[in-house]
């Protein structure tokens, strides 16, 4: 039993039992990968696979245990590989963060330009998008940390540290009716075109959720995962914008006005998440800390450890 043979499996599956796929991904020829799958197939005496006639369909039932086995292997080997880089090249590697648009615009850049100061060998990587694309991201083993809210504190694979608690504003033209109301309720931002998230109104989120309690159904006209389009769009007095409070800056965002609509909507929190399994560089623990200046050296220290458990 080889790695490479591991590695086999467990690329078809991530390829939709696509072998061409598999063996460019694994830099390798097709007829090699067939062989592989076989020779383990062979040696362990179980088909891995289901097939139909030469095409792979699916996993057969013994192959859903290996393939969570396999995947344990691969996690520890990419370990052993991390844990020397972090003893031979203490302050060098690749550190690659997955977030949101609204973090990486307006929470992410001082703790980065904290992060490079200390750091200045490590490359570092900034992937947006969606928070389950977040969590997809970290599942995966394509970022080293998430930072996102809702769906992200939702795998058991991965182990949540919650960093901070937002919650949303209402931006308007300086000239929309809303400027007048002094408090802001459901009805009213029901009654006009609304700009928001492209995920706040999809499955059970919060947004949704408040807005279907009141059996009130809002007027949402265009979605946007970046609060600088939506900001865009109503600037043209194309409809209200809910976005995140933190997203709205008086001094640049004019001709715009903002309405605090916290009373609407419950807090919101966002976590920064790890795979469980994986072995911490420093520089990631000491990422965290950065992003969580609040916690004590001994709160962190406690949560990191239990991401094992």
């Amino acid at each position: 039993m080889k790695l490479q043979q591991l590695r086999c499996i467990f690329q078809i599956v991530q390829s939709e039992f696509n072998i061409s796929k598999a063996s460019e991904v694994l830099n390798t020829s097709q007829p090699g990968v067939s062989k592989q799958i076989k020779l383990l197939e062979d040696e362990i005496g179980i088909k891995i696979f289901q097939r139909n006639g030469k095409r792979l369909v699916n996993l057969t039932e013994p192959g859903e245990l290996i393939l969570s086995s396999i995947e344990k292997i691969l996690q520890e080997s990419n370990n052993i590989k991390v844990i020397s880089e972090e003893y031979t090249e203490k302050d060098q590697g690749t550190f690659t963060i997955a977030t949101t648009h609204t973090q990486a615009r307006y929470k992410l850049p001082k703790v980065v330009e904290e992060f490079v100061k200390k750091y200045p060998k490590t490359n570092l990587n900034i992937h947006q998008g969606n928070p389950s694309q977040v969590t997809d991201q970290i599942i995966n083993g394509e970022a080293d940390v998430g930072i996102a809210t809702e769906s992200i504190n939702l795998s058991e694979d991965i182990l949540t540290i919650p960093c901070y608690q937002w919650n949303r504003c209402v931006v308007m033209p300086k000239n929309h009716p809303l400027t007048e109301v002094r408090k802001i309720t459901l009805e009213d931002l029901a009654a006009y075109p609304m700009i928001t998230y492209d995920y706040a109104f999809t499955g059970s989120t919060i947004v949704s959720e408040v807005f279907k309690n009141a059996n009130i159904e809002p007027n949402i006209m265009l979605t946007a995962i970046d609060a600088d389009v939506i900001k865009t769009y109503v600037s043209l007095n194309m409809g209200i914008g809910l976005i995140a409070e933190m997203a709205f800056d008086a001094s640049t965002d004019h001709p715009m006005v903002s309405r605090d609509v916290s009373h609407l909507f419950p807090l919101s929190t966002t976590y920064i998440g790890i795979r469980r399994e994986n072995f911490l560089r420093k520089y990631t623990s000491d990422f965290i800390r950065m992003f969580i200046p609040k916690a004590s050296e001994n709160e962190l220290k406690k949560i990191l450890n239990k991401r094992h458990l």
